[in-house]
Parts: C-alpha cells; structure tokens; sequence
C-alpha cells in the first residue's frame, strides 16, 4: 500500500493537533521510532512531542509524509507544501486497522485503530478513515475524503473528492455522494446528494452551505 523507503528519511506527520496526535499513535503502534518521525506545524510553539521533533512546514524535507488535518481544503494546501518541497506521500494505517486484502489505499491516506475497509473498495489519495469508522463493500472514496470517528459508510457507496461524514453518521448503500458535501453527525443519508451541501438530520436533508454558496 505504500513504497519502500530510504534507511534515512523521515515520516512527517503535517498537523500536530489532536489528529496528528492520533496519527502519531498509529505510526507508533506500525513500529516507527520517534528518530524516524518528524511532526509538522506552522502555529504549535513545542519543539518536541514524545520524543518526536516539532518543526515549520518550510524546515521539511527529504523524507515522506501524512498531513492529520480533517478539512479536505486545508490538508490540500498542507499537501501542495509537502510535494512543493519535494516529500512524498505516505500511507499511515493503524494495526488494529481491519483493510480487505484487496482494497487499494493510495498515497497520503489515514486509517486509524479498529476501523473496517471492506473488501473491493478504493480509497484515494489523502483521503482518512478516522477511528471506529467502516467502508463497506465496494465503495469508492475519492482523493481528501473523510469519514470521521464511528460513521458507517454502507457498500457500493461513492463518496466524491473533498466529502465529509461526520462522526456517528450512516450512508446507505449504493448511494452516492457529490464532490465536498458535508455529512453532519449523526446523520442518516438514504438518498443521493449533490455537490457542496450540508446534510443533517434522520433522515438527513440538505443545506446549502455557510454563507449560502454552492
């Protein structure tokens, strides 16, 4: 699910909030040494966590990378940095972590403990399955998705680039989801939605989003 790396680099993890946290966690539990690690932050004034050093977007290169930021938008731009300074992409997948044997998980991806990716689904590039969270069968989560803590994505699902599901939430199977529409907590999704929507509720029905833009 991912490439080989050098002796030498570093995995660096962009964002040092309570996800990247987490995503320290799981590269720990993968086996990696803080020696090997390196966490990424423009506003966090530590200079080490857990033995893991603290350093500036532009102090970062040669090595790999995750960006642990939920919002879609936001983890792009971190992203651009990253390959701007020439790292690549990495995959960081938790042991506890349950990913059929024939799924592909593709560069910048996140999945954290006792989450469930089912099998003949794809998860795209940068995009994070949170912990507690589960794919069904055959779903298709295109580049920045995020499925937060707990929601259940059902199978045959399609969840355009930059999505949301929010923590508790349920998409029913077969349905599909357009490009950067948010998913609230809780929500029960049992029909399709279109683009750059808010959806809440049981059953979930739509919102335009802050601001009234689409």
């Amino acid at each position: 699910m991912t490439a080989t790396r050098s002796r030498s680099a570093r995995l660096h993890i962009v964002g040092a909030g309570g996800l990247g946290r987490e995503t320290l966690d799981a590269a720990f539990a993968c086996g990696h040494r803080p020696s090997g690690l390196v966490l990424v932050d423009d506003h966090v004034s530590l200079t080490e966590l857990h033995g893991v050093p603290v350093r500036r977007p532009e102090e970062s290169a040669d090595g790999w990378y995750v960006v642990a930021v939920a919002d879609p938008a936001v983890r792009r731009s971190l992203s651009e940095r990253m390959l701007g300074r020439g790292l690549i992409p990495s995959v960081v997948v938790h042991p506890t972590a349950t990913v059929a044997h024939d799924v592909s998980v593709a560069g910048g991806c996140i999945v954290l403990a006792n989450t469930y990716v089912a099998t003949g689904s794809h998860v795209a590039a940068h995009t994070q399955v949170q912990y507690n969270a589960t794919v069904g069968h055959d779903s298709v989560l295109h580049d920045y998705v995020t499925v937060l803590p707990g929601a259940n994505v059902a199978g045959r699902v399609v969840l355009h680039g930059d999505v949301t599901v929010g923590s508790n939430a349920c998409v029913l199977p077969g349905l599909v989801i357009g490009a950067g529409t948010y998913i609230g907590a809780g929500a029960v999704v049992t029909g399709n939605l279109p683009a750059r929507r808010v959806a809440k509720g049981v059953p979930a029905r739509m919102h335009p989003p802050a601001g009234g833009k689409v």
